[in-house]
């Protein structure tokens, strides 16, 4: 057989042997952080509604919002919370000028209950501290709500502890600050654009955290921070087919025009369901099973076009 006869037979073989060194494309490590949903390393990995404000360079971890990008100290999965940290942000042991933060509108991420922020060094007449706002009356059991300015409330808290705690930290003591111009957020709430625009609020700097660790008269061990809760959907499920493909050491993401799921193997390979099919494919090529399957099929191929 003359060698352009059996270059169109050679290409056929090597087709029928499946890739078996490509490397997985979605990671489940970013540095130290182990990733799994709705968290990816890159494009096309994760769920598609986290992937710009979460993502992995360097490996980092890195949340990203418009007031700039936050280092990822550490996730709960089985409480759907993540932990940030601001580099701007004043704590016990320094004090600095920062811009804020704020949370996009559209991002599937809302303030945990555990966090609070702090606004330092405000100004007396302050908005956050001299601004009121009515909310409504709960209902009274005959399906009639009110509104009074009577139950108008700070936007924050001044009489709170946690100031005169964190106005003991010698960098803040050091200043001589008042303790008047302190104000906690406790629980945060920072209204429907999710901003604190500390510019506005004639407040210099602000700090927040998330666990007092056992400290909770002692601001030098408390855990600075934010901590942000998530969801996966509206409905708040935990896919089932992203459940199957982790289980099968698959990393869950997607693909396409409309983002449809995929199931990225250790192998390269994507599926839509999960890995145990392209594993057991890979195995049976890697202990020479598929080859005595495969290599009598081709060679009846060459055989046949002698």
């Amino acid at each position: 057989m003359d060698l352009p006869r059996f270059v169109p037979l050679l290409s056929i073989f090597l087709l029928l042997i499946p890739p078996l060194t490509c490397a997985q494309v979605c990671q489940r490590n970013c540095g130290k952080e182990y990733l799994k949903y709705p968290f990816g390393s890159g494009p096309g990995c994760g769920n598609p509604l986290f992937q710009p404000h979460i993502s992995c360079s360097q490996q980092k971890l890195t949340f990203t919002t418009h007031t700039g990008s936050y280092l990822v100290t550490s996730i709960d999965y089985s409480n759907q919370v993540i932990y940030i940290s601001d580099p701007t942000m004043s704590t016990c042991s320094c004090t600095l000028p920062s811009k804020g933060f704020g949370l996009d509108w559209n991002a599937p991420f809302t303030f945990h209950d555990s966090t609070i922020f702090a606004l330092v060094d405000c100004s007396i007449n302050s908005s956050s501290i001299c601004t009121t706002q009515s909310y409504d009356d709960i209902d009274d059991g005959n399906n009639k709500n009110s509104n009074s300015n009577s139950n108008s409330k700070l936007l924050c808290d001044q009489s709170t502890p946690i100031c005169s705690l964190l106005y003991s930290c010698k960098p803040i003591s050091t200043i001589n600050l008042p303790i008047s111009t302190c104000c906690v957020y406790e629980p945060v709430n920072l209204g429907p654009s999710f901003e604190m625009d500390l510019q506005k609020l004639q407040c210099p700097s602000y700090t927040g955290f998330y666990n007092f660790d056992e400290g909770e008269s002692d601001p030098e061990k408390w855990n600075y921070g934010i901590a942000l809760k998530y969801k996966f959907s509206v409905t708040d499920d935990y896919p089932n087919s992203c459940a199957a493909c982790e289980k099968s050491y698959g990393v869950c993401g997607y693909n396409g025009p409309y983002n449809s799921f995929i199931c990225n193997c250790p192998n390269g390979i994507n599926t839509t369901t999960d890995c145990y099919f392209t594993s057991s494919y890979n195995n049976a090529f890697r202990n020479g099973i598929a080859y005595w399957l495969i290599c009598p099929m081709a060679w009846s191929l060459v055989w046949f076009f002698l």
